[in-house]
C-alpha cells in the first residue's frame, strides 16, 4: 500500500464498497471488465501468478506469503473429465441391479429423471463456479450465500464421504482382478492400487489430470462401443442372428413388481427404487467444479465442460440403460451376481448370450480402469474439499500449506490414510457390511451436496435480483433458472427422505438396513448444528451478500479499474 492510500499491484481489493446508488452499474463480468477499464485477470487465470496467494476466505482475508494451488489443469483435461470422469462401476455393473429391481422402462425413467436433476445441479453450479472459480467451489458458495454452518456441514460431509469410499474403490479394483486370477491374495492387489493412487496424487494436479484424461478416454470409447454393439445385437447382427427388438419389454414386461404388492402401486415402487442406484451412478458429476481452483482459464473452460454434461447424461447413461433394457430381461439371475466383476455387468450378459466370447475380458479390464479412476478421483476430490475448508477457516491452519508445486500436501496426506481401510475390507467378511454403510453414507452425502448446491444458487439468484446485478453480464448465464435449481433441490431431498422406504413395508424391517440408509442424515444435521452453536453463525441476508468480490476470477486488481 502506498502512502497516498492507493493499493499496490499486490494488495487485495475486497470488492465494491456499495456506496454507489447502483453498485453494479459499471461492472461487466461477462467480458471481465468495467465500463472504464479492463482488468488484469488473465495472468492468474492462465496460472502464471501462482507464487503468491490467490484464494480468498469468505471474509476477504488472504493468507499472504503462503503457497497455494496452481492452475495447472488444462482445458483438454477438464473437458475429458467432464465427459467421462464419473463413468464407473455404477454404470458398467451396478445398473444391472437397478434393471433387476425396476425393469427396463422403470430403470430408464429413473435414470432420465435423476439425470434431469443432475443437469439442473450442474447448470446451477456452473454459473456460480464460472463467476467464482475457487477451490472447493460449492462448499464456499454455501458459506457465502446461505449460512457458514451449511458450508461447514457440506464441506465435512463431502470430504469424509469421498474419503471413506476411497478404500471401497481400491478393494473393488482388487476384486476385479479375480475375474482372471483368484490365486493371489486380494491384499496384494490392494497394496499395488493404493500405492499407485497415492503416488499420482502426491505428484500433483498435473499427474492426476493426465491420468484421468486417459482413463476417461478409455471409458468413453468403451461405453460408446458397447452401445453400438448393443444396437447391433438387438437388431440381430450377432453370431446367433437373434433379432431381439422390444421382446423383453413385452415379456417379462416393462416394469418389475416390487415385493408382491398388487397393481400399479408395486410397479411405481419398483420404478422409484431405481432412483437411489441412478444417483449412485451419477455421483461425482460435480467434481468438475472442485477443479475450478486449479483449472486454467476457468471462465471459458468450465462453461464448455458444463454444457457437455448434458450430452454425457443423454448418450452414456440414458443410451446405455436403454440398450441393456432391450438386451437383458430383468428376470436374468446373473444381474444379481454380487462378484463385482464383469460377470455381473448387463453388457457382458448380453454379449455372452449372443455368443461373443472375447469381449468380456476386455470389458472387465475397463471396469478395472473405472474402479481405479474412481479411487484416484476420490482422493483428489476429498483432499481439495479439505483444503477449501482450510481456506474458509474451518480446519486447523496448517492444512492450508501447499508445496511450491501447488500441492496441498497435508490435506492429501491425511485423506490418504483412509485408503488403508481397504485392507480391512480385503481381510474380513464382516467388514463388507461396514463398507456397505460407507457406500450408502456417500450416496446420501452426495444428494445433500446436490440439494445444497441448488439451494445456494437460489440464494445467489435472488440476491442478484434484489441488488440489481444483471445476469446477462455474467460470464456464463444458464437457462431454466431459478426453476431448474428448485427442481434439483426438491428432488434430491425427496430421494434422501425415501432412500430407505422399503424397510417400512410389512415384514421388511431391518435395523441394520435402516441405519445404513439414514445414518447420513443425522451426521449432516449434526455438523450443521455444531458450527451453528460453536460459531453462532447466522443466515446471510440476501441484500448483504457481496456478489462482486472475487467475481472476475478472484484476482488482485487496482481500485482504478473501477472498484471504488
Amino acid at each position: 500500500m502506498t502512502q497516498s492510500g492507493t493499493p499496490d499491484e499486490g494488495d487485495l481489493i475486497e470488492g465494491h464498497d456499495h456506496t454507489d446508488q447502483t453498485p453494479y452499474e459499471n461492472v461487466d463480468l461477462k467480458n471481465h471488465k468495467t465500463h472504464q477499464n479492463t482488468t488484469v485477470w488473465e495472468a492468474d487465470e492462465k496460472g502464471l501468478m501462482h507464487g503468491v496467494t490467490r484464494q480468498v476466505t469468505i471474509d476477504g482475508r488472504a493468507h499472504e506469503g503462503e503457497q497455494t494451488v496452481t492452475r495447472a489443469l488444462q482445458s483438454r483435461h477438464l473437458q475429458m473429465i467432464a465427459i467421462g470422469g464419473t463413468i464407473g462401476t455404477g454404470l458398467f455393473v451396478g445398473s444391472g441391479g437397478a434393471l433387476a429391481t425396476a425393469g427396463p422402462v422403470g430403470t430408464l425413467l429413473g435414470y432420465v429423471i435423476v439425470g434431469a436433476m443432475v443437469y439442473a445441479v450442474m447448470i446451477s453450479l456452473g454459473e456460480m463456479t464460472t463467476l467464482y472459480p475457487v477451490s472447493g467451489s460449492f462448499t464456499h458458495y454455501a458459506t457465502r450465500f446461505v449460512d457458514p454452518a451449511l458450508g461447514f456441514a457440506l464441506g465435512y460431509n463431502y470430504w469424509y464421504s469421498f474419503a471413506v469410499i476411497l478404500p471401497n474403490e481400491i478393494t473393488a479394483a482388487a476384486i476385479v482382478i479375480g475375474y482372471w486370477n483368484q490365486t493371489i491374495n486380494t491384499a496384494a492387489w490392494v497394496s499395488i492400487f493404493l500405492v499407485a493412487i497415492i503416488a499420482i496424487n502426491f505428484v500433483g494436479v498435473a499427474a492426476y489430470s493426465e491420468a484421468e484424461f486417459w482413463m476417461s478416454f478409455i471409458k468413453v470409447i468403451t461405453i460408446v462401443g458397447l452401445i453400438i454393439i448393443g444396437i447391433v445385437l438387438d437388431l440381430g447382427g450377432g453370431p446367433n442372428h437373434d433379432r431381439i427388438g422390444f421382446r423383453y419389454w413385452k415379456n417379462p414386461g416393462p416394469f418389475n413388481q416390487f415385493n408382491g404388492i398388487p397393481g400399479a402401486t408395486r410397479r411405481f415402487l419398483a420404478f422409484w427404487s431405481s432412483f437411489v442406484q441412478a444417483a449412485f451412478s451419477y455421483q461425482g458429476t460435480e467434481i468438475v467444479a472442485v477443479t475450478a481452483g486449479e483449472a486454467q482459464n476457468p471462465t471459458k473452460t468450465i462453461p464448455k465442460a458444463i454444457r457437455r454434461v448434458f450430452y454425457r447424461i443423454l448418450l452414456f447413461y440414458v443410451g446405455g440403460i436403454a440398450v441393456i433394457g432391450l438386451l437383458v430381461p430383468y428376470t436374468n439371475d446373473q444381474l444379481l451376481n454380487n462378484t463385482g466383476t464383469a460377470a455381473a455387468s448387463p453388457f457382458v450378459i448380453a454379449i455372452e448370450t449372443a455368443g461373443i466370447t472375447a469381449l468380456p475380458s476386455i470389458i472387465n479390464a475397463v471396469i478395472l480402469f473405472a474402479a481405479f479412476s474412481a479411487g484416484n478421483s476420490d482422493l483428489y476430490t476429498s483432499s481439495r474439499t479439505l483444503y477449501a475448508l482450510a481456506l474458509d477457516g474451518k480446519t486447523p491452519a496448517f492444512l492450508r500449506r501447499c508445496t511450491r508445486q501447488g500441492l496441498p500436501i497435508w490435506c492429501v496426506a491425511i485423506t490418504s490414510l483412509f485408503g488403508f481401510l481397504a485392507y480391512l475390507n480385503a481381510g474380513a467378511a464382516s467388514a463388507g457390511t461396514v463398507f456397505e454403510w460407507f457406500v450408502n453414507i456417500s450416496t446420501v452425502s452426495g444428494l445433500f451436496a446436490w440439494a445444497t448446491i441448488c439451494f445456494s444458487y437460489t440464494c445467489f439468484f435472488n440476491a442478484a435480483r434484489i441488488q440489481g446485478l444483471d445476469r446477462n453480464t455474467l460470464p456464463y448465464k444458464t437457462p431454466f433458472q431459478p426453476y431448474a435449481a428448485c427442481f434439483g433441490c426438491i428432488l434430491a431431498l425427496l430421494i434422501i427422505l425415501f432412500n430407505g422406504w422399503s424397510v417400512f413395508l410389512a415384514g421388511n424391517w431391518s435395523t441394520a438396513t435402516f441405519i445404513a440408509d439414514y445414518i447420513g442424515v443425522p451426521i449432516f444435521v449434526g455438523f450443521y448444528l455444531f458450527w451453528k452453536i460453536y460459531q453462532r453463525s447466522k443466515l446471510v441476508r440476501l441484500e448483504e451478500i457481496d456478489l462482486l468480490r472475487g467475481g472476475e476470477g478472484w484476482t488482485r486488481r487496482r481500485k482504478k479499474n473501477g472498484f471504488r
